[in-house]
């Protein structure tokens, strides 16, 4: 079996994906710390292989290969292509295999609105998208899909993509505008969800800008020098993350200010394993729930791209 992009798209409705992400956080699920592999092409800048495994004993194996080759770009060829092989994990003989662009960022955004569902208030109803690339388009249908979302306000550096995206959120019948860099507080302290999908190495977010009561979903940053919100978000926020190990090794917005001395890894108050196991209840747990602020920070993981991968199989050989 092979499923492109359009057709893992077609499988994996977000409903039935969030189900899915919530499950496989509740299962002995082994996840090894992902390969890096240096490839040298001749003439070339050096290329890089990332192998990402999980499996679950005796039900399924998948291991997602990612590619990045910079010289591509001079060649109009993509830089970065991603593949994911599903094996059955008592004969090892493979299942099926599938677009990993489209796998990853559908369950990247899907962990984001399964957050969300714990996290940000049942009535919200304006959210702010911050980035206008592919993700941010992800995450607005995602979050639609559990908020009853009235306006998404967009920004991105690039106005004329922000417009875009904004005119395209219209044609869909939704309430949406850009907003420029000097209109951003504002509309940040406006907004009941703001999730942000960049590559911002400075932040973006200040926690000055907040209403009490938002939630925040950071999705872009995936280094320790990468970050998307500053030391006054970190401090303002109850925060929650996908993975403690994954998130406290690889993201500036928690990195930096635990460097900073502003918060502590003990602040992170609950990952998913414990919000879809209901050791933590999410906002309903905080002190004053309607006016706490809360903040979700994923960096991914591979258990993600495997209940993704066993969902898609699943639902496709049940129409074979």
């Amino acid at each position: 079996m092979y499923l492109n992009a359009q057709q893992l798209a077609d499988a994996l409705p977000w409903d039935a994906l969030m189900d899915a992400l919530s499950d496989i956080f509740t299962r002995t699920v082994h996840s090894p710390v992902r390969h890096h592999h240096k490839i040298e092409v001749p003439g070339d800048p050096t290329a890089m292989l990332l192998l990402m495994p999980a499996w679950i004993e005796g039900e399924y194996l998948g291991v997602k290969q990612v590619t990045v080759f910079p010289g591509n770009n001079a060649k109009g060829q993509p830089g970065l292509s991603s593949h994911y092989l599903l094996s059955c994990a008592k004969t090892g003989l493979p299942l099926g295999q599938f677009d990993g662009n489209e796998l990853t960022a559908r369950r990247t955004a899907a962990a984001s609105a399964l957050a969300s569902r714990y996290l940000s208030r049942a009535n919200s109803k304006r959210l702010l998208m911050v980035g206008a690339g592919r993700m941010g388009r992800y995450l607005v249908s995602a979050h639609r899909s559990v908020r009853d979302l009235e306006e998404v306000l967009v920004y991105d550096r690039n106005i004329e993509a922000a417009r875009a995206f904004a005119n395209d959120l219209r044609a869909q019948g939704l309430q949406a505008q850009a907003v420029t860099l000097q209109e951003l507080p504002t509309a940040a302290a406006v907004a009941d969800i703001i999730s942000c999908a960049t590559l911002a190495t400075e932040p973006v977010i200040k926690g000055q800008w907040l209403q009490p009561g938002v939630h925040l979903d950071l999705v872009g940053s995936f280094t320790p020098t990468m970050r998307e919100v500053d030391d006054d978000v970190a401090a303002s926020c109850n925060i929650f993350v996908d993975t403690r190990e994954g998130a406290l090794a690889e993201t500036g917005d928690l990195i930096q200010p635990i460097r900073n001395g502003v918060i502590t890894e003990s602040d992170v108050i609950a990952e998913f394993s414990e919000l879809c196991a209901d050791k933590h209840a999410g906002r309903s747990a905080l002190k004053d729930p309607a006016q706490a602020m809360t903040m979700f920070k994923s960096v991914g993981a591979s258990v993600e791209d495997l209940a993704a991968a066993i969902l898609a199989y699943q639902r496709t050989s049940s129409c074979d």
